[in-house]
Order: structure tokens, then C-alpha cells, then sequence
């Protein structure tokens, strides 16, 4: 699996430029993340295979974590193995997924232990030079995913990160593929916003220098265009305008873009990829570490601004500041600071105060006043009675009073 470990005088060479970036520095620079994406049958695998051959052959062997649940077998050893955590087959079975959702959903299912993983990573950051990711072969599930976008911030928050989009050279021969792997290229740039380069692979079968010189050259592109696109009438077709409209976009994107040409199964032109990732990582720390800096303190303003705000709306929720200047006037009266007034609680614990702040009488004493005001309209209702002279009406031939003269008294049903 492995190259033979002598190193080669170019491997030498590197090695001597690497200690002497080491001895300048101080301290030895962090590793670089190389993280592999690319559509299935574009010879990835192949192509991580060859990366880790040829940098075991430097005597630089590589940190890989592989992030595919659903590949069968691999070339190569990984250190960091998402089928050891979580299994494809049985999330599938578990979720009745099919197998983009269970790939999908075994990804998310890793993301949430990505933290322990990162642990990992940077223990072993001083021990190497290179971290290479392996990605599923269903390109949108890893950079159009939740799962996928929260690996690579968290990645490229902490190393310096490379994206490297593999590319089936004998499949882009035709302009309108090759504009095809053009629009997935820029939209992977476009979320993931790290260094990008392309990596047009299986050069062994076809040369990359078409493609070189489609990116490079508007009007080549546009004569292969109208040469492959006319109909039996000689027209061109609509979607030859659309892809012509499209290279002029996607001209200036071509000119800030990295793209060179390897071959996984020989190990051609590995020395030029590496040399673009040096370049990449340059670019990383001169412009995209600031641009993610400042994008993490943004993130982190925000989430502190949503805490304070949240805080404040519970706050005031639960009226804690004005039930808390009510509570102090009602029951402090002028007892200054004290809260509870001038009497000690324990001098006050048979009274009640309603949610008001109101005191409230105990029922036993309403009851009593109760009948204490009811005795008294009686007793004064019968003073009026006497004063009057007036008799009261018979009922049953028995007086109202009684003939004790006592309200009572018992009195015999009426008839």
C-alpha cells in the first residue's frame, strides 16, 4: 500500500525546506488540513491513497480521519474512522433511510462527537505536517449539510484548512460538463469560503491542458462550444448561449482559482499539488484566518447580544424590578430599607396580603365581625320595635317571638 521509505532527492529537498521554515519560525508551523471532496467515480479514494503513499515516502506521514460511512473498503489506514462510531447499514434500518438520508443522517450522528475528534486532532498537531479528510462521494451531503458546514468551521477555526475538489479529467472533455464541475466548484468555494483548488485527476488517460486552457482562454472555450453544440441544422442551442454567459461569469473566478493535474494511480504531478498547498496555506493565514477571526467574534457578539436579551425579556417577565420596588413601598412604609417595614416578621405571620400587596383579614375574624354586625341590626331593629308599640303577626296562634319571648324559641309548625 505504502512507497518504499527512501526518500527521493526531490522528498530530500522538501524535507530541508520544511526544517528550514521550522528553524526561521521558532516553533513548528501547524498542519495543514487538506480536506478531499469530490463526485463519486472521480478516483478520490484513489487519489487520498496517493497522498498518503507519497508523504509516507517524505517520511511525513499523514493524520487522515475518514468522514464516509459508506464506503467499503479503503486503500489506506485512517486514524479517525466514522464507520467505528456510528454504522450506515444500521441507521438505514433504524430510520427506514434510504442511502443518501443514511449517510446524511450518520453524519449528523458523528458531528455531535466532532468535538472529541477535534481533541484528537490537535494532540497530534505537533507530530505532523499534514491532516487529510476523506468525504462522501455525494458531494451535497457533506458541503450543503448542517453536519458538513459545522466539521469544516470547526476544522478551519483551529488549522489551516485546504479544500481539494477532485475532478474526472476524461469526463470533462465536453464543455458542458466541464461547466458543470466549473458550477459545483464555485459553489463549494462559495460555502465553504476557504482555499480552494482543483484538482484535475486520471491525467494518465487524458491530459488536463484543455481544461487549463479553457479556464485561461474565453474564446477557446467558446469555439469548442460551437463546435460540439450545433444541431442538424447547424444552430446553436439555447443552452449554448446559457453556458457561453455562464465562462464570461466565471471568468474572473477562473483567474484567482488554483487547478493542477495529477494522476492517482502513477503519482504524476503530486509534487505540483503540494506546491499548491503551500501556496493556499499562505493565502489561509493572510487572508481567510482574519476573515474567519472576524466572522467568530461576530458569532460570538451575537450569541452574547441573544443571551443578554433573552435575560432581559425573563426579567422582565417576572416583573422582578417593579414587584420589588412595590413590595418595599407597600410593606416598607417609612421603615427605610427594610423591606418588610418596622415589624419583624415573626410579629406578623397571622396576616395575609393579597397579590395586590394588600393585607387580607384571617376568615375566622371576618366570620366573627360578621356576626357581631348581624347581633347589632337585630338588637337595633328590635329597639324600633318596642318604641313603635307594634305587634308582630301571629303565626300558627303563637306570636313571632315565641312564648318565651326568645327568637329561639321553639315554635310549632304552622298548620
Amino acid at each position: 500500500m505504502t512507497e518504499p521509505t527512501q526518500p527521493t532527492p526531490a522528498a530530500s529537498q522538501a524535507e530541508s525546506s520544511t526544517a528550514t521554515q521550522t528553524e526561521a519560525g521558532g516553533s513548528k508551523k501547524q498542519p495543514v488540513v487538506i480536506i478531499c471532496i469530490g463526485m463519486a467515480g472521480s478516483g478520490k479514494t484513489t487519489f487520498m491513497q496517493r497522498l498518503n503513499s507519497h508523504l509516507h515516502s517524505r517520511n511525513t506521514p499523514p493524520y487522515i480521519l475518514n468522514l464516509d460511512p459508506a464506503v467499503s473498503h479503503m486503500p489506506y489506514s485512517a486514524n479517525i474512522d466514522i464507520r467505528d462510531t456510528v454504522d450506515y447499514k444500521e441507521v438505514m434500518k433504524q430510520y427506514n433511510l434510504g442511502p443518501n438520508g443514511g449517510i446524511l443522517t450518520a453524519l449528523n450522528l458523528f458531528t455531535t462527537k466532532f468535538d472529541q475528534v477535534l481533541g484528537y486532532v490537535e494532540k497530534r498537531a505537533e507530530d505532523v505536517d499534514y491532516i487529510l479528510v476523506d468525504t462522501p462521494g455525494q458531494i451535497e451531503i457533506f458541503t450543503w449539510s448542517a453536519s458538513g458546514a459545522i466539521i469544516t468551521d470547526a476544522i478551519a477555526s483551529s488549522l489551516p484548512t485546504v479544500v481539494a475538489y477532485v475532478v474526472d479529467t476524461p469526463r470533462t472533455t465536453a464543455p458542458a460538463t466541464f461547466m458543470s464541475n466549473m458550477l459545483y466548484a464555485c459553489s463549494i468555494l462559495y460555502k465553504t469560503r476557504l482555499p480552494f483548488i482543483i484538482v484535475f485527476n486520471k491525467t494518465d488517460i487524458q491530459p488536463h491542458d484543455f481544461a487549463i486552457d479553457w479556464m485561461k482562454d474565453f474564446e477557446a472555450y467558446q469555439a469548442a462550444l460551437n463546435d460540439s453544440g450545433r444541431n442538424e441544422h447547424g444552430e446553436t442551442s439555447y443552452m449554448n448561449s446559457l453556458m457561453s454567459s455562464m465562462c464570461l461569469v466565471l471568468e474572473e473566478f477562473y483567474n484567482n482559482l488554483r487547478a493542477v493535474g495529477v494522476s492517482a494511480m502513477t503519482g504524476e504531478g503530486m509534487r505540483g499539488f503540494f506546491d499548491a498547498v503551500e501556496e493556499a496555506r499562505k493565502e489561509y493565514e493572510s487572508d481567510y484566518k482574519p476573515e474567519l477571526d472576524r466572522l467568530a467574534s461576530e458569532r460570538a457578539a451575537k450569541t452574547e447580544a441573544d443571551k443578554k436579551a433573552q435575560l432581559e425579556r425573563l426579567m422582565k417577565d417576572m416583573n422582578v424590578s417593579d414587584s420589588s420596588a412595590g413590595s418595599s413601598r407597600r410593606r416598607g412604609g417609612a421603615g427605610g430599607d427594610n423591606p418588610f417595614g418596622p415589624y419583624p416578621v415573626n410579629e406578623r405571620e397571622d396576616r395575609y396580603y393579597d397579590e395586590e400587596g394588600d393585607e387580607e383579614v384571617d376568615e375566622e375574624e371576618q366570620d366573627a365581625i360578621r356576626r357581631q354586625e348581624e347581633e347589632e341590626e337585630e338588637a337595633a331593629h328590635a329597639e324600633e320595635l318596642g318604641a313603635l308599640d307594634v305587634d308582630e303577626p301571629e303565626i300558627g296562634g303563637m306570636p313571632r317571638s315565641g312564648p318565651n319571648g326568645g327568637r329561639g324559641a321553639a315554635w310549632p309548625r304552622p298548620v
